[in-house]
């Protein structure tokens, strides 16, 4: 119920909102949601197909920070927070992801380089927890802060 009386404050806030953050929502939104489908109906090895070139964690990753501007990080930026800001304004689960893919497949659009990250630790419910976080033109996107507790496993640039 509580949820339903923030309503009326979501729009008046989103309507504040300059037109460009207001289309990156609307974006970011889309995006989160057909990251979510893919999730649910494709298989993961499928989907890690189409977020690049799978790189051992152990490579330096220079690529994104070479090719990146300042135009580059704000970007990076300006997407991370539309990305975050839908995830919680959205009906169903956006965790670290699919808020990722969708960062992701943003900054792809733009031309900006980016790199994604895996990471496990031991679960404590379960037997493992994963994280996923990306990072574009020295920012970073989704996924921060990273516990200390992950160990990174790979990267897709």
């Amino acid at each position: 119920m509580a949820r339903l009386r923030s309503i009326p404050r979501k729009i008046v806030r989103y309507a504040r909102l300059a037109p460009a953050r207001r289309a990156l929502l609307v974006e970011a939104a889309l995006w989160l949601a057909l990251a979510r489908l893919a999730m649910v109906f494709l298989p993961f090895r499928w989907i890690a197909g189409h977020l690049g070139v799978l790189v051992s964690h152990m490579d330096v990753v220079s690529e994104a920070a070479s090719r990146s501007s300042q135009k580059d990080g704000y970007l990076a930026g300006e997407i991370g927070w539309a990305v975050r800001r839908a995830a919680q304004n959205l009906p169903f689960r956006a965790v670290c992801l699919p808020q990722a893919i969708a960062a992701k497949a943003m900054l792809k659009r733009r031309d900006v380089a980016s790199v994604l990250h895996f990471g496990v630790a031991k679960g404590t419910t379960k037997p493992l927890d994963a994280h996923a976080w990306l990072d574009a033109a020295g920012v970073e996107v989704t996924g921060y802060p990273i516990a200390a507790k992950f160990t990174e496993v790979a990267r897709f640039v």
